[in-house]
């Protein structure tokens, strides 16, 4: 077997793995290419044991600290809790155990104004703590969507692995990733000869497809993933269910940011890559600049000398497809034990897209990654369940039974499923109503104590900007607001008061008229019915077919909630010499200006003997009898001022100009 080969298959660089094999009993050397198969496979077996045994350890180790930790409070008895580098007051509350307005009150006494939503760092929080009596320890900061994506890889991996040998391999599944406008779209209409790209807005792909094509009487799933920024964590998601990535590069662009954003989340995700330099056919196509783009981020492609395969494409013009797919059959064949799973039994796979349908309700697109999933079947997606009625498949036609690594549409569900949650066939659906019905039971009670605390503690200092979301698609959706969460600062609170899939109704602009709420569409229509309602309660509706276009629009109208900047500079200081008395429209004061320039719209602070004791602004300046707009450095004159009147000789007025100037969120 190739040394390169071998080490492609441990996900290792090359030379690496030379330097590890002497410490696991294979001394073959740094000059060595290739190593006989028996010795391969023995060099995968122990490999893999020794980084079974690595992981082990670091797990005993951890566990060592924790329990080290835990002796230590009980010592002390004293209960240690954990808290991350920063946590929201709503969370820091429910860690300490108390009401959220108790915990407010706490972070005021130490001088910190707060709002529930507000994040506080773990300083504060150790301090709040020690009033309180508490103990706490900083840990990492995982969000919800970290734990979330970790719980979904984690039950994805569990799906997919199958140690029983004689179980057949599936398709592999492909992410295409990388910049926007970058042709990943156009990458897939010309492998399976459609033309998506048209019917996009703005050109970009708006919520995640699946699609199969057949290369050597073999399938292969592509997952299309979005482009814009907006759609991070829909991109993360897309890694996480696949087997292989493609990473399309620009010819004519090079590396951009979601190009070094989409290489992390591959590498996170532990897939193997191949990139696509596509546009080669552009007057601007220079591929090696991409490749040295790329080693700089330490993605080194194998004209370079590295291990990751490249193939430069044009989409546009049909070059080199081909060379994709045999590339991607390649990469399925070196990592086949991956690809075997069981195809009997009941289904399982993961939700990739869903919305409501105006003619059918609720729909999803799941992948199945284990099992076979027929019509008739009963299932479970979190808390939605159902029968499946009809099955589609990528091209729309109605099937029977889907195989693992098979994109389908199920009709059937109760309710729309959340994108990235398990599918699970077989369960029992009167047992399985009971048990949900009784877990929304408790989270409504739970729900309406929260809502409780939340009214007693509304902070009235910060301004909101209330939105009412409408989408087509749930991964649209969590897109969205994924991409408003970014926008929020602490002055301006960004409320989301509802959300939910297909037409603005007249519930919804009830709500948004009772909430003063911006109602955003994308790609949702309204009903006659509500719009005439809109119109009679004056709530403000946009329409949006891109993404970005709504957060742009988002972004401005929260710049205007945003206080103006004042900016002072400072412009003179005048030393007061003699007092005039007070003449019609102000004060008189005569000096000399010590420092500066000063001009008759200035307004000044007096300080005496180093102590601020008032400030006023300028009505007028004259020196001798004549009115004048400036006065300079060791000029004498005459100034008559309104706003503080108790000066005296020898003060000190330091002069300063305002400018109100508007922010914005960048």
């Amino acid at each position: 077997m190739n040394i390169t080969e071998l080490a492609r298959r441990l996900k290792v660089p090359t030379t690496e793995l030379k330097e590890k094999l002497p410490e696991l009993g294979f001394d073959i050397g740094m000059r060595a290419i290739k190593v006989p198969d028996r010795m391969a496979q023995e060099i995968i077996q122990k490999w893999t044991q020794e980084v079974k045994r690595q992981r082990l350890e670091d797990k005993v180790l951890a566990d060592k600290e924790k329990t080290k930790a835990k002796e230590k409070a009980l010592e002390e008895g004293v209960e240690v809790i954990m808290l991350p580098p920063s946590i929201s007051v709503r969370d820091l509350a429910d860690k300490f155990g108390m009401p959220v307005p108790g915990l407010m009150a706490e972070l005021m006494k130490n001088g910190v104004m707060a709002a529930i939503s507000d994040k506080v760092d773990y300083e504060i929080a150790a301090i709040v703590a020690e009033g309180i009596g508490k103990a706490v320890k900083q840990g990492e900061d995982i969000s919800e969507e970290q734990k979330r994506a970790e719980e979904l890889q984690e039950a994805i991996l569990k799906s997919k692995a199958s140690d029983n040998e004689s179980d057949p391999s599936r398709a592999p599944v492909v992410v295409v990733m990388g910049h926007v406008d970058h042709g990943k779209t156009s990458l897939l209409d010309a492998i399976r000869e459609t033309d998506v790209t048209k019917g996009e807005s703005g050109g970009i792909t708006q919520h995640i497809g699946a699609y199969q094509v057949e290369k050597n009487n073999r399938a292969i799933t592509f997952i299309d993933t979005p482009g814009h920024e907006a759609f991070s964590h829909m991109r993360s998601r897309g890694a996480i269910v696949a087997d292989v990535a493609i990473l399309v590069v620009a010819a004519d662009d090079g590396v951009q940011p979601q190009t070094i954003e989409a290489i992390k989340m591959i590498q996170d995700a532990h897939l193997p890559m191949i990139v696509a330099i596509n546009k080669i056919d552009l007057p601007g196509a220079a591929p090696d600049v991409v490749k040295k783009g790329l080693s700089e981020l330490n993605v080194i492609v194998e004209d370079w000398g590295g291990e990751i395969p490249v193939v430069e494409v044009s989409a546009k013009k049909r070059t080199n497809i081909e060379g994709i797919l045999e590339m991607v059959l390649l990469l399925a064949d070196v990592n086949k034990e991956k690809l075997r799973t069981r195809f009997d039994g009941n289904a399982q796979g993961v939700i990739i897209e869903s919305h409501v349908d105006a003619g059918t309700g609720p729909v999803a697109t799941v992948l199945i990654h284990a099992g076979t999933l027929h019509t008739g079947d009963s299932f479970q997606v979190g808390d939605v369940f159902g029968k499946i009625r009809a099955m589609k498949d990528y091209n729309g036609n109605l099937i029977k039974e889907a195989i693992p690594s098979t994109p389908v549409q199920i009709i059937g569900l109760n309710a729309v499923p959340i994108v990235g949650n398990m599918l699970e066939s077989g369960v029992d659906l009167k047992k399985l109503r009971r048990t949900i019905g009784k877990v929304k039971k408790n989270k409504l009670s739970s729900s309406v104590m929260n809502s409780n605390n939340d009214q007693s503690s509304v902070d009235e200092n910060h301004p909101s900007y209330n939105i009412l979301l409408k989408a087509d698609v749930a991964g649209t959706l969590e897109a969205i607001e994924h991409a408003l969460a970014d926008i929020e600062t602490h002055e301006v609170k960004i409320g989301i008061i509802s959300k939910g899939l297909g037409s603005i109704t007249e519930v919804d602009i009830v709500r948004a008229a009772e909430s003063n709420a911006v109602i955003y569409a994308f790609h949702a229509d309204i009903t006659t019915q509500a719009r005439q309602l809109a119109q009679d309660k004056e709530v403000r509706i946009e329409k949006c077919n891109v993404i970005y276009d709504l957060i742009e629009k988002v972004k401005a109208d929260v710049e205007l909630l945003l206080k103006p900047e004042q900016i002072r500079h400072e412009k003179g200081k005048m030393s007061v010499i003699k007092l005039f008395g007070k003449r019609e429209g102000g004060l008189v004061v005569g000096g000399e200006i010590i420092e500066g320039e000063v001009e008759d719209e200035n307004k000044f602070i007096v300080y005496r003997n180093d102590k601020v004791m008032g400030q006023g602004g300028i009505v007028e300046i004259r020196i001798g009898p004549e009115k004048v707009r400036t006065v300079n450095k060791g000029d004498e004159c005459g100034i008559k001022i309104s706003g503080f009147s108790d000066i005296q000789e020898n003060d000190i007025l330091e002069f300063y100009s305002e400018e109100i100037k508007k922010r914005t969120l960048e």
